[in-house]
């Protein structure tokens, strides 16, 4: 077992938290794409698509394919 007073052990479950958060996010949000129509589908692909070149642009500038 793990000594609880070591330093940076806060730190790591802090991150290890933050991953299970997200992963929590998209698990919830799969299961409502999956009972989407190929319609709703495409709408929620362009809408993903704007936010991710919002927040992540410059990537563009660096060449990065997705």
């Amino acid at each position: 077992m793990t000594d609880q007073t070591r330093w940076g052990i806060p730190e790591v479950q802090l991150k290890n938290k933050a991953v299970k958060y997200q992963k929590d996010l998209v698990r919830r949000a799969m299961e409502s794409v999956v009972k989407m129509e190929q319609g709703s589908l495409e709408d929620l692909m362009l809408l993903i698509e704007a936010e991710y070149e919002r927040k992540y642009g410059e990537n563009k500038a660096n060449k990065m394919v997705l």
